[in-house]
């Protein structure tokens, strides 16, 4: 079937003009979509150009036999699709072409219709819907199971990279900074009517996306719901904006430790950083300069244990709030950190005297709590 509009027919005269018509869709993006007037002139002459006369060729074929694509003409839009995927243009870009297309073969032609061909024009838009119905799901998934390949291939290299690097086997380019990152449970994963594993994966996916965000270059990581191992290419980083930036996202208050290392020392960075999160009363940003003390005393001696011992009679409440204490030197600001009234933190840290011989409020003690509490994260 052959659709007429203006005495011609349709399809004939779109692949006629078609570096008009290809011209004035790329024009009708940029004018209609913000995004498509912030890219270069040259990836709306090439790229953008490629996929909008892609776009019109294969309707013109569709109003040239007035029948929907075959399975094999749909294999091919959905291969194109992948192509384009690989070519890194964006997916809004791929389906937009072919909505703005047919949106603009419309607006130009259709005016110039005659009496006698109105039901040439119904049969066009009834048509051209069924198109896009058909079309949009076959060139999405097709751009989707490629970036998917992609994605899967690039998790799986930087994988590699990443264990090499911390085994010491193989070397990159650097330096980098290793982060070790402690990341508690989000409020949203303790609510008994929320899947708390998809409450983990959201809050997971937010870190990793600020991460990236913050870095040129690829960040390898090794990151569950509850912490594990990053790698920031480069040096002198603005370390505490990325931390706050990243606590922001993830929504919860992380502990990180962070170390710097050349591309040979990653997996030595990796042990101390691991080491300085043990002993680091978090939350916050933590380099081993911060925790010379704590670290030192959690070394392996045979000191570890009794040390641990001491605060061993504690409950993980009294811990808690022994180690705010000490970190925040008084009880008014320990007692907005832990939301509770400072009469609260008196009976604690009382509780925490009789239990352990030791007075928090007592500077001659406060060393060998602080001793004590190393041992205690320090110790498997």
């Amino acid at each position: 079937m052959s659709y007429v509009i203006g005495g011609r027919p349709l399809a004939a005269r779109l692949v006629a003009e078609m570096p008009s018509f290809v011209r004035q869709v790329v024009s009708s993006l940029v004018e209609r979509v913000p995004a498509y007037a912030q890219l270069p002139a040259e990836e709306l002459s090439g790229d953008i150009y490629r996929v909008t006369e892609h776009a019109l060729r294969a309707f013109a074929a569709v109003l040239d036999s007035g029948a929907l694509p075959s399975a094999d003409e749909l294999r091919f839009l959905r291969e194109s699709a992948a192509r384009r995927a690989e070519e890194g243009v964006p997916i809004d870009v791929v389906l937009t072409a072919y909505h703005v297309g047919i949106q603009v073969v419309w607006e130009r032609l259709v005016p110039e219709a005659r009496p006698e061909e109105v039901q040439d024009v119904l049969a066009l838009n009834a048509l051209a819907l069924r198109y896009l119905q058909l079309v949009t799901p076959v060139v999405s998934a097709g751009y989707l199971d490629e970036r998917q390949t992609m994605f899967d291939d690039e998790r799986s290299a930087r994988a590699t990279l990443l264990t090499g690097l911390l085994a010491g086997t193989v070397e990159a380019q650097g330096p980098y900074v290793v982060l070790a990152l402690d990341v508690p449970p989000h409020p949203d994963e303790l609510l008994p009517d929320v899947d708390a594993a998809v409450a983990s994966r959201r809050k997971l996916r937010r870190l990793r996306v600020e991460l990236e965000r913050h870095s040129r270059e690829p960040v390898l990581s090794s990151l569950t719901p509850e912490g594990g191992l990053a790698l920031l290419p480069g040096e002198d980083l603005p370390l505490d904006r990325i931390v706050a930036d990243v606590t922001r996202a993830a929504g919860v208050p992380l502990t990180v430790a962070a170390v710097a290392a050349p591309p040979s020392g990653v997996a030595t960075a990796a042990v101390l950083a691991r080491e300085v999160l043990a002993v680091a009363s978090g939350p916050g940003l933590f380099r081993l300069a911060d925790v010379l003390l704590e670290y030192q005393l959690s070394r392996p001696s045979a000191a570890l244990r009794p040390l641990a011992e001491i605060v061993a009679p504690l409950t993980e409440e009294l811990v808690q709030t022994l180690e705010v204490y000490l970190r925040r030197g008084s009880r008014r600001p320990a007692a907005g950190e832990l939301h509770v009234h400072p009469n609260t933190v008196d009976y604690r840290l009382r509780r925490v005297a009789e239990l352990t011989g030791l007075d928090p409020t007592r500077i001659e003690h406060v060393t060998l709590l602080t001793a004590a509490l190393a041992a205690r994260r320090a110790r498997p």
